[in-house]
């Protein structure tokens, strides 16, 4: 039985290139009902860093914790973590040093990643930081469905190199209690079936989906970015797991 409970902080946290400005119209929409929403750019992704390609897993995992500092995050006041993308590698790191801290963690086209993932191993030390590649790149490898050319003006124009440390950095977890911690995965850009087919068969990506305790899925078809191609949904879909407990 679920039920329905007061309204928690909800952190969101984008994914590679983007800063807390991708989450503009999601967070408008819950604010709009009413629930208190914050969003964070992570070290790295400041145009205005001058250390910026320096930055590391370590370093946005600590930003993270110091947003939950901000929000009072402890056992009787958990905080709702949203995390797109490539984002899940410093959350993962964080629901592992404080499972007890968070309610619930929201996967946007995304999940959680395994013990010792690495984004791009193979990526050389000599590489400082990874820009945005070409549309006609980046959509083989995510799908850019319902992003308009006005969109994706935006999207090149506001984007941040990626840093390489970030890529390159080893995800190290140990806490089995991070497992617990209640989940939900927003499909978009992979049906919600196929996606627990993959994970049930072992797929290195999602293999983490099928250890978790206690997880739900919820599908909203459209392309890799739903914060920009279905915000109002998306804000709807965030806030009403946030609030939900069993």
């Amino acid at each position: 039985m679920t039920t329905e409970t007061r309204n928690p902080t909800i952190i969101l946290i984008a994914g590679h290139w983007l800063g807390a400005w991708a989450w503009d119209e999601v967070q408008e929409g819950l604010t709009a009902d009413g629930q208190n929403a914050v969003a964070m750019t992570l070290p790295g992704l400041d145009a205005h860093d001058p250390e910026r390609s320096s930055r590391t897993l370590d370093d946005q995992a600590a930003a993270i914790e110091e947003a939950m500092a901000r929000a009072d995050a402890s056992v009787e006041n958990p905080v709702v973590l949203v995390g797109h993308s490539g984002a899940n590698a410093p959350l993962s790191i964080v629901l592992d040093r404080h499972p007890e801290r968070v309610r619930r963690i929201i996967w946007v086209d995304s999940g959680p990643v395994a013990p010792g993932s690495v984004f791009a191993p193979e990526l050389p030390d000599t590489v400082a930081e990874l820009p945005l590649p070409p549309f006609e790149v980046l959509g083989e490898q995510a799908s850019l469905e319902g992003l308009s050319p006005e969109m994706l003006e935006r999207f090149r124009a506001r984007a941040v190199p990626e840093p390489g440390p970030v890529l390159r950095q080893p995800v190290k977890l140990t806490n089995e209690a991070r497992r617990r911690v209640p989940t939900t995965l927003v499909c978009c850009s992979i049906p919600s079936a196929q996606l627990l087919e993959l994970a049930r068969a072992g797929h290195p990506m999602f293999a983490e989906v099928d250890a978790l305790d206690d997880l739900e899925v919820i599908d909203l078809p459209t392309g890799h970015w739903p914060m920009w191609s279905r915000p109002a949904d998306l804000a709807k879909t965030i806030g009403s797991a946030a609030t939900r407990v069993d």
